[in-house]
């Protein structure tokens, strides 16, 4: 196959996403059909009911996948980046970072399915109405907490150093009308070679920062543009309107759960709802209908990113500057130049950066 290193590169990746979920998909089967399911739900709750059965029977599920999927995730996540040159960690600095993003989402799982079984119990029919008011609320916790709680366990943070380009980045978010808390560098070198800039954070948690990646090799106007364009984000409320979009996918991945729980639960011995056993059911009937939710929740991403551009370039009329960041950032990430159609809609929350270019041409002349 005549491909680039980009193309190569995205198709492996894509083949380790496809991969891990139908080996999931395909264990949670196991489990419902085998009975295993039942009979773990049976010894958590011989051993303590309630909650912590819950937190038991999660637990296991969660160490047994977590052994399973670590050898393709090392190769996911690390070893492929690093044979295309993305990766400059070390195998004990990704392991480290895998094990703290590991109990992250740990908690988070025993947390949320307690929510989930506690809910039922208390409202059978509507849990999932109240499950993803729930789930909505903690999505906006933790955009809050990500720059002061999340990030810092992974990444070193310090105050921008170059006084102008911290002047210039603290003006543009003022004219811009978005109040930021200051401008920091970002370590993102120590453990990849990609360049990344970003406005982080909700209210008084919100920050520039900016790679030390792209500090190394970008010009201030380059730096600039991008900035601009993640300000827009702001300007737009995008970080509002993309929640509303996921809060919607997760409550209608939530009903469909229901459903799949009341109608095929009983052909597995699952007779309520708030039966543990059915974990892995609706595991799978609220990601297929989230997965076939995609296309519609990245075809706002992008809507949001082409206007982003736009408004990159007219808060700082840089139009040769924003081409020759997208040339930079898109080779030196490795973006995809000519995914199908359905990888684009499946698989992409941003256009090409051959269309981003495009599009900044044509604005000169608009």
């Amino acid at each position: 196959m005549n491909e680039d290193k980009a193309a190569r590169y995205h198709r492996l990746r894509r083949r380790v996403t496809v991969v891990s979920m139908l080996t999931r998909a395909a264990g949670l089967f196991a489990l419902l059909a085998s009975g295993w399911s039942a009979a773990l739900a049976a010894w958590s709750r011989g051993l303590a009911g309630g909650a912590i059965g819950i937190v038991m029977y999660v637990s296991v599920l969660a160490a047994g996948w977590e052994l399973l999927s670590l050898p393709l995730t090392f190769y996911g996540s690390f070893l492929l980046d690093r044979k295309y040159g993305l990766s400059s960690e070390s195998a004990t600095t990704w392991l480290a970072d895998h094990l703290k993003a590991f109990g992250w989402g740990f908690v988070l799982t025993v947390g949320a399915a307690v929510t989930v079984y506690g809910s039922m119990r208390l409202w059978p029919d509507g849990w999932w109405i109240v499950v993803t008011g729930v789930f909505a609320a903690l999505a906006i916790v933790l955009s809050r907490l990500a720059p002061v709680v999340l990030m810092p366990m992974f990444y070193r943070f310090a105050p921008l150093a170059r006084e102008s380009l911290r002047d210039r980045l603290l003006a543009l978010s003022a004219r811009a009308g978005v109040p930021v808390l200051g401008v920091f560098e970002w370590g993102l070198g120590e453990k990849t070679s990609r360049a990344n800039a970003a406005l982080v954070g909700i209210g008084r948690t919100r920050r520039i920062i900016v790679s030390d990646t792209v500090l190394k090799d970008y010009s201030d106007d380059e730096v600039e543009v991008i900035l601009a364009h993640e300000l827009s984000h702001h300007v737009h409320h995008d970080i509002w309107s993309g929640l509303a979009i996921e809060t919607g996918i997760a409550g209608a991945s939530l009903a469909a759960a229901n459903a799949a729980v009341i109608t095929v639960g009983p052909s597995f011995g699952i007779t309520r709802v708030s039966d543990i056993a059915g974990l892995p059911l609706l595991v799978l009937a609220g990601g297929a209908t989230s997965l076939l939710l995609t296309p519609l929740a990245n075809a706002w991403s992008r809507h949001n990113e082409r206007r982003a551009d736009r408004y990159a370039l007219q808060l700082t009329g840089g139009t040769a500057p924003f081409i020759s960041a997208m040339r930079r950032l898109g080779a030196q990430n490795l973006a995809e130049e000519r995914p199908s159609r359905p990888v684009f809609w499946f698989f992409h929350t941003h256009p090409t950066i051959d269309e981003r270019i495009a599009a900044a041409r044509t604005f000169t002349t608009s």
